[in-house]
């Protein structure tokens, strides 16, 4: 896979589909002389038949342009579908890397590039790069008909075949400033498009929780006034991409009249018969389509390079390193030098701090979610294979997705599902409110269950994949407090002798915690217990009294 550039990244993707380009190319070529071939036989049907008043010879052309017409028709049948196949398969293809490298990146994936910016490509960009190999197929056949038709002129008459060889390049030069100019504007819709995907998927995760505080039509109206902005931009856009197809369809009828009027001249003159005139005419006549082809690729292309560059970028994104050092014999702590938090293996660690993005950010660190200076046992954790810290540390993040399917295969997330054990982590999590069936079908994202029954299915699977060392962030912000407390004293007992850590700042899961960090603008302030902290440390006593208030309030 070539990612040094869009046109180099094409230019691959063609070399690894060389026999269906190749294919396109031949039908294409053997259909493009099949039409060029049809005015040559006409020619002689005309000086040879009805000219000379040879029946014979006549019923014999006669016969030879209907084979040759129903050969026109089969290869045009084949040249559309190798074209319709070698489409499909550039664009698959593409489509099939894109999710493979979306897999690999896991959950690195959000913190790297929008979901807007995934869906354009997956819906969009994959699709456009597949037309934009019409030009290794149809692209060379009319090429090569080109040639071969300004040959065919040339023995009629060099003034004619020096008409048509001048005559493609002055298409070229009035073509390709609308070609660049597309390609820029191009390059500008495309990224507007991804941030306007990127805000429908956000409005659409989150339409329920708009409805329940009121900003749906809030969010419209952001949407509304940057999908004109798009509009707008797609006008711009579409100007020159209208004048190429404007031109595409008329300046090849333009060269037609032209070369027609000289041909018509030659044959007042007696230069051409009469059956000669009818070939040139139908050689530029059939001419049209293969101008019109290159117009089109050149079309193709153009857009087929802004979709190439989007899809490059994100390939270039960098996937987790699958090689380096093991990881520790057993288990080991993990230890944050930016922030100065220790993680004991079996202990529940507990995180505290009155900016929750400082606790997620070490968090993030620990788990070696992007750079990280961060130790497990004696090595540090960037050195460490992806692969085997993945394995062995868990990272249970508040937002995370829930995939559609039946509740026992949710919770059991990449392993087999096992009903007993499946059952164990819905009640650690105290989701037995979803878990009446385990076969009760869940919807994407959890559109189907509340907010609160989606952050205990989340911690139910983390439960259940019984990693050695578990990093949740929040994972009890959406429940209420009884639920609240029966969750800190399942999930100490289930996790007793792993590692956990937990960011919050719930009292009753602080409470429960071997050690609490105070974190103050990203750094350890203080350590203990959760009951040492309240009697020795003021800014933790205000920061959990703040939140008994707040609980109170509500």
């Amino acid at each position: 896979m070539d990612l040094r550039g869009p046109a180099r990244f094409l230019w691959w993707l063609g070399r690894t589909n060389k026999r269906r380009v190749g294919m396109g190319a031949l039908f294409g070529s053997l259909w493009f002389l099949s039409l060029a071939t049809t005015p040559w036989l006409l020619s002689q049907a005309i000086d040879h038949g009805l000219a000379g008043r040879d029946r014979g010879a006549l019923i014999g052309w006669a016969a030879t342009v209907l084979v040759v017409g129903a050969a026109s028709a089969g290869l045009g049948i084949m040249r559309h579908r190798s074209m319709t196949k070698l489409r499909m398969a550039a664009a698959l293809q593409t489509a099939d890397l894109v999710m493979t490298h979306a897999t690999r990146l896991g959950s690195a994936l959000p913190r790297r590039i929008t979901a807007g910016e995934v869906v354009t490509i997956g819906i969009s960009d994959v699709w456009t790069i597949g037309r934009a190999m019409n030009v290794g197929g149809v692209g060379v056949a009319a090429t090569l008909a080109i040639s071969v038709v300004a040959t065919i002129l040339f023995r009629t008459s060099p003034t004619l075949a020096v008409v048509v060889l001048i005559g493609v390049p002055v298409l070229a030069v009035f073509v390709g400033p609308l070609l660049q100019r597309g390609q820029r504007a191009g390059l500008s819709y495309r990224e507007q498009q991804g941030e306007l995907n990127t805000r429908l998927v956000d409005v659409l995760g989150g339409l329920r929780i708009l409805n329940g505080l009121g900003g749906k039509q809030t969010h419209l109206s952001r949407y509304d006034q940057q999908s004109a902005r798009l509009r707008d931009q797609g006008y711009r856009v579409g100007g020159p991409f209208s004048w190429i197809g404007a031109l595409g369809d008329g300046l090849p009828v333009v060269f037609l009249a032209v070369v027609v009027w000289l041909a018509a001249r030659l044959a007042a003159s007696g230069a051409l018969t009469v059956g000669e005139l009818v070939g040139v005419y139908g050689y530029t006549a059939m001419l049209v389509i293969p101008v019109n082809v290159l117009i089109f690729c050149s079309f193709d292309v153009t857009r087929g390079l802004v979709a190439a560059r989007r899809v490059v970028d994100f390939l270039r994104l960098p996937e987790d390193d699958r090689t380096g050092a093991p990881g520790p014999a057993g288990p080991a702590p993990l230890r944050d030098p930016e922030s100065g938090v220790v993680a004991e293996p079996g202990r529940l660690t507990a995180l505290a701090g009155a900016r929750p993005a400082d606790a997620a950010e070490v968090i993030d660190r620990l788990g070696a979610y992007g750079p990280t200076t961060a130790t497990w046992g004696d090595r540090p954790l960037a050195e460490i294979a992806q692969p085997e810290i993945r394995g062995r540390v868990l990272v249970a993040e508040p937002g995370a997705d829930l995939f559609a399917g039946p509740l026992r295969e949710v919770v059991a997330g990449r392993d087999d599902p096992d009903d007993e054990r499946v059952r164990a982590a819905i009640r650690t999590a105290v989701a037995h409110d979803v878990a009446s069936d385990l076969g009760r079908p869940i919807e994407w994202s959890g559109r189907n269950i509340s907010g609160g029954q989606r952050q205990r299915v989340r911690l139910a699977r983390a439960v259940h994949a019984d990693p050695e060392m578990l990093l949740a962030a929040e994972p009890t912000s959406a429940v209420d407090a009884h639920t609240e407390a029966a969750i800190a004293e399942r999930l100490t007992e289930a996790r007793r002798g792993r590692g956990t850590v937990v960011a919050t700042t719930s009292p009753v899961l602080l409470d429960r915690a071997d050690v609490v960090h105070y974190l103050v603008d990203g750094r350890v302030a203080a350590t203990g217990t959760h009951r040492e902290l309240l009697a020795s440390s003021p800014g933790y006593h205000a920061l959990v009294t703040r939140v008994f208030s707040q609980e109170d309030d509500l």
